[in-house]
């Protein structure tokens, strides 16, 4: 009869959650589906300083890396046949450009190279997160949370720029009867200070979560013997949707962003 048994380690102030603890004929076996997330340094075995280089960091420069040669050496030749990378970057470029245009507007055009970079940076960091032995930089808040905060004062100093004082009319529902008005923007201006959390911890909740899945799966396949069809079968559906989170997430990512943006380029309801 199998047993599980769920702890939190806390370890130097790092913490190594969801321990689980399985016998299995007598036979033990530990799955640790969090410590996958655990940012290391790579050179020492010390604490981690502002300046030490961790696995998280060489994840995010090979996430750069792979953005810069998609788009910048995968385009180079600019062949009336693309081939396979001249295709994805020509693919991911319209499909943002047309996101832009279509939810904030033409006037919204001169920031696409951004909203493209963003959007770039957060999918390939989630596909290279499914390779096995990679890391999920976009697992962890402090890097969307960042992502979101650049974005959230961003938008609104963009917001008091082009509009002035006018901007705050993006919290007055001039629709709403006039009794309700002064609440509706209380809540209205409760809302906007709220988007960069949701924003953040709704790409890195997904991601994590997906991970420390499928690392359990991975567990009890490698402990159950021939019983391991049935864990390897739940392996192979939940990477499928994986694949799929990592697209869609990237995507509810950009096109807040962007629905972020027409909020600061037209304040009104």
């Amino acid at each position: 009869m199998a047993q599980h048994e769920a702890a939190t380690i806390v370890d130097n102030g790092a913490l190594h959650a969801g321990e689980i603890v399985a016998h299995e004929g007598g036979s033990g076996f530990n799955i640790h589906p969090m410590d996958q997330f655990i940012v290391q340094p790579l050179f020492s075995d010390g604490a981690v300083g502002m300046f030490t280089l961790t696995n998280a960091a060489l994840w995010m420069l090979i996430v750069v890396l792979c953005t810069a040669l998609l788009l910048v050496l995968g385009t180079r030749g600019r062949s009336v046949i693309p081939g396979r990378a001249q295709s994805v970057a020509e693919l991911a470029y319209g499909f943002i450009y047309k996101m832009v245009e279509d939810v904030t507007g033409r006037d919204a055009v001169k920031y696409f190279p951004y909203i493209m970079t963003l959007f770039m940076f957060i999918v390939l960091a989630n596909f290279l997160a499914l390779i096995p032995m990679s890391f999920s930089p976009t697992s962890h808040i402090a890097v969307t949370a960042v992502l979101a905060l650049i974005v959230f004062l961003g938008v609104t100093i963009l917001g008091f720029v082009l509009n002035g004082a006018s901007f705050l009319r993006l919290f007055w529902v001039s629709s709403a009867p006039l009794a309700l008005r002064p609440i509706l923007a209380i809540i209205e201006l409760v809302s906007y200070f709220v988007r960069p959390v949701s924003h953040s911890i709704r790409l890195a909740g997904n991601i994590m979560a997906g991970h420390a899945v499928l690392k359990v799966f991975a567990g009890f396949a490698g402990a159950l013997g021939i019983f391991s069809i049935v864990p390897i079968l739940a392996i192979t559906a939940i990477f499928a949707l994986e694949v799929l989170v990592a697209f869609i997430q990237a995507y509810v990512f950009t096109i807040l962003t962007c629905v972020y943006l027409k909020d600061a380029l037209h304040p009104h309801h």
